[in-house]
């Protein structure tokens, strides 16, 4: 398979006929183009399934209500190649080892139950029943339940996640690392310390209220495509979109919605940010700090003239606790700090300040450009501390907005895949099933790693996720899992993380999100989470490939009644008949009763948001201001070292997650590669370097570990002088397993301290 590599400048608006030509393309790729196209007038849709791709929120508006990734998604998951028994007895696990990430997924659907046999070097057949029977064998000779990780991906159902979760606890472990842990969990834990509810409390509807929206470290073009509709609908209704990113994207620039005729053929398009603003990676915090010190001296000025203040003071004294405490932490932040670490001058700062001062109703959005940090938790609460003063909680059109990943990652979460579970939800759980689940905290994905690494772990599931491509540190990361007596993986997709085999292995072969799920009692739906707490229902149409595929719930309830039996919990009824499950999630989740029956709500039913209600699940009942002082460092470990640069990690255009749809990254100019690395072009002059140069990138850690990744060419962007950016999971090896952000435990994958060097050995991208 060969690509065309180039780099060239893409001048278009974001989506249009750009958006509309690859999906076309990848529809017609698949070889199953009118199935697609089928499949596709049904995502997002009553009776119809749920987008796999993303969490943004459905209108229920549209003809059309998916974007161009999520066509991917769909036709990615919908092809007619299949890997199967024949496939794995041409290729040896060492020679698919060598392949790339792309090459991989291409090959098409896992149709039929495999295992590992390390002495051939292939996976070979092996049935259900003798695949359960391995499961429960590894885990009876454990010493203890926690030596047992139950890892999660964020595609997983409602259904499949609850039974998981069930599973483990019923076994004994709160070991449940999952995807959040990597990717959203400073949002979770930041928004819990401040407002005591780990989730966003706008609801979809509340862009069309606002005056102003901010968008912190987020590129919707790529990652959420759908949310740049809402956000060009807020700003052609007059709302001021204000952006803080560090690269310049041309999603949050100019974008021509491909639902529109005219704007697909002709060159129209709509303006999506007034204001753009690019801190240096990590430097958010400081923006809005020192935003927020420009809005107290202006309220402080006010006061004084015996004029009303700007801060909303009934809401500060009825609603929060701490403001004064934070108006001195602001007090003894100096200009010269928050100008030099956020990269913006204090005029760019007073500017957004003013803009948001101008507006009434504001949302404040933001996604892993800010939780990928170790200050990334102090940095989630800053954005809380801004909104609180003004009192943009409880009203339409205003309020905090993280923007998930995974569809369903918020679900996870929601149905207790949490690895710190509140005493709340285990007494309910136990007094439901009548057992005494564990109590101590389990695992988050660093620490299981970590855990493996130290030889404490003997068997890893995976339900769904590419673990050994979506964790840093990625040798290490690889060495881990290869420690554990037995890797099971519930997949759709061949992919890396297979290949990376313990003692012994299993890759369980499992429905899609479009497929239909036949069982005991008949067709069933699942159910899925979004990011503004609304939960869907979602059913398949597809026909699978293959009848030895198994859906994720089928196959929890087969570990499960394997390994624990059917004494206290029917898991085998529950996996015939989805209902029973959602009876068990009413009776043991707030917010779910008549669960079964709110199903049928067209566009889903609102769990509502006790935060948005005013109501703070704090130690003291209010809305909690954080006093945090700026970090004096980013890289505290490498205190009196020189940083020559800082490196993000991120996805290109053809990716979701470590889903590899292609090798474009049209937005950003690239074709036909992936291996590159974007740079200010006075750091290429300044390094006496030239575009398209090959280098090698290597992490500045002081823990006696080299990591470097060789051969990246370098491709000038607009980006701020001193910080890099190249995709993942190509750079995951440069993320150090040990750096990771304080009170989040999640990776520092924006935030990687980074030197250059010309490549001695370059090599080329390895593409089949």
């Amino acid at each position: 398979m060969k690509f065309k590599r180039k780099i060239q400048p893409y001048r278009a608006a974001a989506g249009g006929w750009g958006s509309l030509e690859a999906t076309t393309r990848f529809v017609l790729d698949s070889k199953a183009a009118l199935k697609n196209m089928r499949n596709l007038l049904r995502m997002n849709k009553a009776r119809g399934f749920d987008c796999p791709g993303c969490a943004w929120g459905d209108d229920n508006k549209s003809t059309f209500s998916f974007c161009e990734n999520g066509a991917k998604a769909v036709t990615w998951e919908a092809t007619r190649r299949i890997v199967d028994n024949a496939f794995f007895a041409q290729h040896s696990v060492s020679k698919l080892y060598q392949q790339s990430d792309y090459f991989l997924e291409y090959q098409g659907r896992l149709t039929q139950p495999m295992r590992y046999n390390s002495e051939t070097d292939h996976y070979e057949p092996v049935t259900w029943d003798d695949a359960f029977a391995l499961i429960a064998e590894h885990i009876q000779a454990m010493d203890n339940p926690d030596q047992m990780e139950l890892y999660t991906s964020g595609r997983a159902s409602n259904e499949a996640s609850w039974l998981y979760q069930l599973f483990g606890r019923m076994h004994g472990s709160n070991n449940f690392p999952d995807c959040s842990n990597m990717c959203h969990e400073a949002s979770g834990s930041g928004l819990k310390r401040s407002i005591g509810v780990g989730k966003g409390t706008i609801r979809l509807d509340d862009f069309d209220h606002a005056e102003a929206i901010f968008v912190f470290g987020q590129n919707p073009g790529t990652n959420h495509p759908r949310m740049l509709h809402s956000l060009r609908h807020a700003a052609d209704h007059g709302a001021r979109i204000v952006t803080f990113n560090t690269l310049r994207e041309r999603g949050l620039e100019r974008f021509a919605d491909p639902q529109k005729p005219l704007e697909v053929v002709t060159s129209m398009a709509g303006t999506i940010s007034s204001a753009y603003y690019q801190p240096n990676l990590g430097g958010d915090m400081a923006a809005i700090r020192g935003m927020v010190k420009a809005l107290l001296e202006a309220h402080r000025a006010l006061v004084s003239q015996q004029q009303p203040g700007l801060f909303d003071e009934d809401f500060l004294a009825a609603n929060t606790q701490g403001v004064n405490d934070y108006f001195t932490a602001v007090d003894n932040t100096g200009w010269p700090q928050i100008v030099q670490q956020s990269g913006l001058s204090e005029q760019q700062i007073r500017e957004a300040a003013e803009i948001y001062r101008s507006a009434k109703r504001v949302i404040c959005t933001w996604a892993m450009g800010i939780t990928q940090h170790k200050h990334s938790v102090d940095s989630v609460r800053e954005i809380v501390n801004l909104q609180l003063l003004f009192g943009q909680l409880g009203k339409k059109g205003a309020g905090l907005c993280p923007v998930r990943g995974h569809s369903n990652v918020q679900g996870n979460r929601t149905m207790g895949i949490d690895e710190k579970p509140s005493a709340a939800f285990l007494d309910a759980l136990g007094k439901h099933f009548n057992f005494e689940p564990p109590r101590a905290a389990g695992h988050n994905t660093v620490e299981a790693l970590e855990a493996m690494l130290r030889d404490e772990v003997k068997v890893l599931i995976a339900l769904g996720g590419n673990l050994a491509a979506a964790a840093p540190d990625s040798p290490r990361t690889e060495e881990a899992m290869s420690r554990c007596g037995l890797t099971v993986h519930i997949s759709t997709k061949l992919n890396r993380s297979h290949l990376v085999p313990g003692g012994d292995s299993l890759i369980l072969p499992t429905l899609g999100r479009t497929e239909r799920d036949e069982q005991a009692n008949g067709n069933q739906f699942i159910t899925v989470e979004d990011s503004f707490s609304m939960v869907h229902a979602s059913e398949g149409v597809g026909i699978p490939l293959s009848p030895l595929q198994r859906s994720e719930t089928a196959i929890v309830a087969g570990i499960a009644h394997a390994v624990l039996g059917s004494e206290k919990v029917d898991w085998l009824a529950m996996a015939g008949d989805y209902s029973l499950i959602r009876d068990h999630i009413a009776a043991t989740i707030p917010g779910f009763q008549d669960f079964n029956l709110r199903c049928d709500i067209p566009g889903g039913f609102y769990l509502g948001n006790a935060a948005a209600d005013l109501r703070f699940n704090t130690p003291s009942g209010k809305a909690e201001f954080s006093a945090a002082a700026l970090p004096d460092s980013l890289f505290p470990q490498l205190e009196g070292q020189q940083v020559p640069f800082t490196l993000q990690t991120l996805r290109s255009h053809d990716q979701y997650n470590t889903t590899i749809y292609g090798l474009d990254d049209r937005y950003r100019g690239v074709y036909g590669q992936r291996e590159v690395v974007f740079i200010n072009p006075e750091d290429l002059q300044a390094l006496g370097m030239t575009e398209g140069q090959l280098v090698d990138i290597e992490t500045l850690w002081n823990d006696g570990i080299t990591r470097r990744v060789s051969g990246f060419k370098l491709v000038p962007y607009n980006i701020p002088r001193g910080n890099l950016a190249a995709y993942y999971p190509e750079t995951n090896p440069l993320v150090p397993l040990s750096s990771y952000g304080d009170g989040s435990g999640t990776p520092t994958s924006k935030s990687v301290p980074v030197s250059l060097s010309p490549s001695e050995d370059a090599v080329s991208l390895r593409i089949a």
